[in-house]
């Protein structure tokens, strides 16, 4: 996974480009990579991976609730769905985060209020 975070004029940019084995083999193929090193570099590829891609994604959800302290349920809701890029994995996070021992859930007026406990 490469995250790519910037500018573009005064719009702010925040991409996440996932590439599997093949793909980063094709990349360094088209920038001109021998092919014993693009072979090689598809063998280190899994290595420099996390162990697992939802564990990486857990990690940065968890992060985001405790730097902003507290956040509405719809509000976390559009953040981790621009994290994953998908709706379903930004809702199973939220899930995930709804049940967490760090996470103190107050469901009052329209929406539920998620904390992080420090």
């Amino acid at each position: 996974m490469l995250r790519i975070r910037g500018t573009v004029g005064d719009v702010p940019v925040d991409l996440t480009v996932e590439l599997d084995d093949s793909d980063w083999a094709k990349l360094g193929s088209a920038l001109g990579a021998q092919p014993q090193i693009a072979q090689a570099a598809a063998v280190a590829v899994p290595a420099a991976k996390p162990q697992n891609q939802d564990d990486a994604l857990w990690q940065v959800a968890r992060d985001l609730l405790r730097k902003a302290g507290q956040l509405s349920g719809p509000d976390l809701l559009e953040q981790l769905e621009g994290l994953t890029g998908s709706a379903v994995s930004g809702k199973r996070l939220l899930v995930r985060l709804r049940h967490s021992s760090d996470v103190k859930v107050v469901s009052g007026g329209d929406t539920p209020l998620y904390s992080w406990i420090e």
